[in-house]
């Protein structure tokens, strides 16, 4: 399978998940000049910014190699950017989290990293 098709699979997959925890997608594939962050979503009263992962095979111990310290940064600088552009949720806290999508289940890693936006 193409690598753009398995992202937009698994992308399409963890937005299903987490809109069946109760979430509510905001936007999907938001881009900057810094980046891109494949979902955003409410939580509650938080502000998530989900970084997806389709790969064949996965695992926690694959969190610094899937979104290593120089992703991190480009997911946080552009939701930074979404922040600056969408004022209204300036007031809620925010998680950055990680969806691995296996080909046959997910992993979801609330707090997968974090930065003070």
């Amino acid at each position: 399978m193409h690598s753009a098709t398995k992202g937009q699979k698994g992308e399409e997959r963890a937005a299903r998940a987490l809109e069946a925890k109760g979430m509510r997608i905001i936007t999907r594939n938001f881009r900057s000049r810094t980046g891109e962050i494949d979902l955003v979503v409410l939580d509650g009263d938080t502000i998530v910014f989900v970084e997806v992962k389709a790969w064949s095979s996965y695992g926690y111990g694959d969190l610094n190699y899937g979104i290593d310290k120089k992703k991190q940064l480009r997911v946080i600088e552009t939701a930074k950017y979404f922040l600056a552009v969408h004022r209204e949720y300036n007031c809620m806290a925010v998680r950055f989290d990680v969806v691995f999508a296996g080909p046959r289940d997910l992993t979801h890693i609330a707090a997968a990293f974090m930065e003070c936006v």
